[in-house]
């Protein structure tokens, strides 16, 4: 990935437009290792994410962490991304910049455990449907919990309004957050109220993919 930054060619962007991209070590040393397209990656993920010029970038992210206010910085041309799934983006888009190499996770076991779920079952906000990845169907979004990302088995509704799988959203309380998975805005309390009426859709719906031809 950092070698597309550095082939020479008339089409390629300008150096400055190039720095934030780079890996830091790579700059000081001239060696370019795997760590170096990581860097790279983290920093592109983390522009997609928020919209914002990359130079310092991270800090920016870094600093609305910890002051946990990131759906203040999200790109809402991008989507309406469930707050969850920005998060988990963000964290791991953070360890990616970190500026010393052994600091920064591994591509397969650590960046793409986070990344190839969304690919694989893209969030519910932006989508009117999600692609199942065992039959390769569509499956209508208000049945896919917002946390797991899967289809819910015991659906209850929240205080935001959002319904989320009972267990995915009592995690969540247990972890200590007090505010919504969706939207990140504090929830009045953490009563859980089981929606009837999304159980038997989802009854429905699993029926009707148990028929032949389905």
């Amino acid at each position: 990935m950092l070698t597309l930054f550095l082939e020479p060619g008339n089409h390629q962007p300008a150096l400055r437009t190039r720095l934030p991209y780079l890996d830091p070590e790579f700059l000081t040393t001239g060696e370019l290792t795997p760590l170096s397209d990581v860097y790279s990656l983290g920093v592109i993920i983390l522009f997609l994410l928020i919209g914002l010029p990359p130079l310092s970038i991270g800090k920016k992210v870094s600093e609305a962490l910890e002051n946990d206010h990131l759906n203040t910085l999200i790109d809402k041309s991008a989507g309406n991304w469930p707050y969850v799934q920005a998060k988990q983006l963000a964290v791991v888009a953070l360890s990616c910049v970190e500026m010393t190499r052994e600091k920064r996770p591994d591509l397969l076991t650590k960046v793409w455990s986070v990344i190839e779920p969304l690919i694989r079952k893209p969030p519910v906000a932006s989508w009117p449907c999600v692609q199942s990845a065992v039959r390769g169907s569509c499956v209508p979004d208000n049945l896919i919990c917002p946390i797991r990302m899967d289809i819910m088995k015991d659906p209850q509704v929240a205080s935001d309004g959002f319904t989320y799988e009972a267990e995915a959203i009592r995690r969540w309380f247990d972890g200590g957050n007090n505010r919504s998975p969706m939207t990140n805005l504090l929830l009045a309390n953490r009563a859980l109220v089981p929606n009837r009426a999304l159980v038997s859709s989802i009854q429905e719906y699993l029926e009707q993919q148990r028929q032949p031809g389905s």
